[in-house]
């Protein structure tokens, strides 16, 4: 099927709304050694400002959620990235340890709001057919947002020091120009506000056993990707001495494999089917964790990086497709937003974990980075097979979905 101008600039907007999301939260995680050294603590501490960033991120995804749910995606999503942008700028201002850790919790409400506004407006607006490689499209977003962060440090890091990075994280405003020009609000919003709608609560009370699965499989997922990203510039940094180029490097090696990954599964859900393609990308990761995490040269670490992220975005990539197929209709700008950020919540202890089963190991990231990646990969793919699929529906039609694959 033929694709629209009008849809073509959705799922243009969408990705670059959580690149530029993405790019301003992983500017942090190059500088913790930085920070640290500005207000005299430890990386742990400094690591805790990336905790409470996932933390807040539920509550994001609530209300802008339910302001996209009730006034549209479009303005909503406007109003959400300007949001992150000004927050990030506010962070290379920051005069104390508690007064940054303040405004990355504020930027992760701010944060958690971009994903899932921006995933409605695109698959409600898109081909069915489409949405499989839409998906790994949007979420190679998030990929995208650490390579161009990668390349900032790299490239800028040594001339602006590390509140220059958060400076340049204000850039991602100027795309709210884009979205009011060019992105026409949702088909599916439009007729669905003409209905009369249930209330949030009493939605998922009716769904409760699919947000449970849904919230624990996103748990899951949170730790996958964090738990495989966060701290490897630091481990990089830390544990290998690198310099900033060679860390530039590997981590741009690492996000063209999250890219390759995502755009490769979420086309390969259109064919297999869903569960199946993330349940084929989680297992993949098991015969690259050695060498991604427990090399020690630079060529080894890039491509053990560049195949892990492969199956990591991978699995990812296939996720927004996922949950807003399964999701109630009423409150789809909600659900799968907030079940994604609930599972970040969950996950936000990770960056402070790895710290500190690193520290308890002499500085020894490996085994923290290969101790959550491994055992979520095989959790992941335990679960997934168990949840529900409704691949290729009517976004505008309405359907109760429960665990098991029932659909009525």
């Amino acid at each position: 099927m033929s694709w629209t101008r009008e849809q073509v600039h959705v799922t243009v907007a969408a990705y670059l709304g959580w690149t530029l999301d993405a790019f301003d939260f992983f500017l942090m995680v190059f500088i913790l050694k930085d920070i640290a050294n500005e207000f005299s603590v430890k990386i742990p501490d400094v690591a805790f400002a990336i905790s409470l960033t996932l933390f807040m991120r539920p509550l994001g995804a609530l209300i802008f959620g339910r302001l996209a749910d009730k006034f549209g995606r479009r303005p909503t999503l406007m109003v959400n990235i300007i949001a992150y942008s000004v927050l990030e700028l506010l962070s290379g201002f920051s005069t104390s340890l508690t007064m940054l850790l303040i405004l990355r919790g504020l930027f992760g409400i701010a944060m958690g709001g971009e994903w899932g506004v921006g995933s409605a407006l695109t698959m409600e607006s898109i081909p069915p057919k489409s949405r499989g490689l839409v998906s790994g499209i949007l979420q190679a977003g998030y990929p995208s947002g650490y390579l161009l962060a990668s390349l900032v440090f790299g490239g800028l890091y040594q001339h602006i020091g590390w509140r220059g990075m958060f400076f340049v994280g204000v850039i991602p405003a100027l795309l709210v120009l884009y979205v009011r020009s060019h992105v026409p609000e949702s088909p599916a919003f439009q007729v669905m506000e003409k209905r009369e709608r249930v209330g949030l609560l009493k939605t998922i009370q009716h769904n409760w056993k699919l947000s449970v699965f849904a919230i624990i499989l996103m748990t899951c997922f949170n730790f996958f990707s964090h738990g495989s990203q966060d701290l490897y510039p630091t481990f990089l940094r830390e544990q290998h001495h690198f310099d900033p180029h060679t860390v530039s490097f590997i981590t741009v090696v690492l996000n063209i494999g999250a890219i390759v990954g995502g755009l490769t599964f979420g086309r390969f859900s259109e064919k297999i089917g869903r569960r199946r393609a993330i349940f084929i990308a989680a297992l993949l990761a098991l015969p690259f964790i050695y060498v991604w995490a427990f090399s020690t040269t630079v060529g080894m670490l890039a491509l053990g990086a560049f195949l892990m992220q492969i199956s990591v975005q991978g699995a990812w990539g296939v996720i927004p497709v996922y949950l807003n197929e399964i999701s109630p209709d009423e409150i789809r700008a909600t659900f799968p937003g907030l079940v994604y950020q609930l599972g970040n919540l969950l996950a936000s202890v990770n960056a402070v974990w790895q710290a500190k089963i690193a520290l308890a190991h002499d500085g020894n990231y490996s085994i923290a980075l290969a101790t959550i990646a491994g055992t979520v990969a095989v959790i992941i793919a335990a679960i997934i097979l168990f949840g529900p699929e409704r691949r290729g529906i009517d976004m505008t039609q309405t359907a109760k979905v429960v665990p098991g694959g029932a659909t009525t």
